[in-house]
């Protein structure tokens, strides 16, 4: 009996979840299955998303069958990338954030909770801002660049922030997760930021509907990134825009290759 007790014991991470996703407002089961399954096999996931895992050719097609019947049922417009209609991303953003803004938000001391904060993160729908132990912090290795042939390095750049996503991670990515301070968080943002990779602020439906990461992402291996090329809009931008000093610029074409957007070209004027 003590056998079958620990066969099916639920892990303490996990029941910290479900007791979070318990008191969110409108969370469904669909989204707690799928924040689960994002949360407990992110590799297998993000490999299949980004297309780089085995099964993921019969996933697609087994996607595409579904969604044409889905069509022919509804009338309606399934999984269309090209305007982003009916696709899994409508509900799965990430904010493109400038180094000083994704510092603040791994070196916040105490819980916090501002509902929809529309001046600060500009989504269609707004998300709300939680934070529920945000020292807590885990370094994850990057689903995106370990599903990759040869991704960047280093791996370990996904910043999973505050509970209870840190004790899920932890408890059932051991081999993957290490926890860290908010100093070594600033430390490998501030490394990230030097090779030109982009912090993105990540919040999805099926992970409570809130912040839970910033990942620190670049153009080859990111596979929100990737989809945003092809249409489906998973990224918003920073609100921020980029312009060049015309007169110190020297037309290096550094710029160019920093940006991971591909939002500069050099022209006959250096620009």
């Amino acid at each position: 009996m003590k056998q079958k007790a620990r066969l099916f014991s639920i892990k303490p991470s996990t029941q910290k979840f479900i007791h979070a996703a318990r008191s969110t407002p409108n969370y469904s089961i669909y989204d707690f299955l799928h924040g689960y399954i994002y949360t407990r096999w992110p590799y297998l996931y993000i490999g299949i998303g980004t297309g780089e895992h085995p099964i993921a050719k019969t996933y697609t097609a087994i996607r595409k069958k579904f969604n044409r019947h889905s069509k022919d049922q509804n009338n309606i417009k399934v999984d269309t990338p090209s305007n982003g209609s009916g696709t899994i991303a409508d509900n799965y953003h990430g904010k493109v954030v400038p180094l000083d803004s994704a510092k603040q938000l791994v070196t916040v001391n105490e819980d916090i909770q501002l509902l929809l904060p529309e001046k600060v993160i500009p989504y269609e729908r707004a998300r709300d801002l939680i934070l529920k132990n945000p020292n807590h912090i885990v370094a994850l290795e990057c689903p995106c660049r370990a599903s990759r042939p040869d991704p960047c390095l280093p791996l370990d750049v996904c910043l999973i922030v505050g509970e209870p996503f840190t004790s899920f991670v932890l408890e059932h990515h051991s081999n993957r997760a290490r926890k860290i301070s908010s100093s070594e968080s600033v430390e490998i943002l501030k490394a990230e930021n030097e090779r030109g990779h982009v912090h993105h602020a990540f919040f999805k439906d099926a992970m409570l509907g809130r912040f839970y990461a910033i990942c620190n992402c670049c153009s080859c291996c990111c596979g929100a990134m990737q989809a945003q090329r092809n249409g489906t809009p998973m990224l918003i931008a920073s609100g921020y825009t980029s312009q060049v000093n015309t007169i110190i610029c020297e037309g290096c074409g550094d710029c160019i290759q920093y940006c991971q957007f591909h939002g500069r070209y050099l022209g006959r004027s250096g620009q």
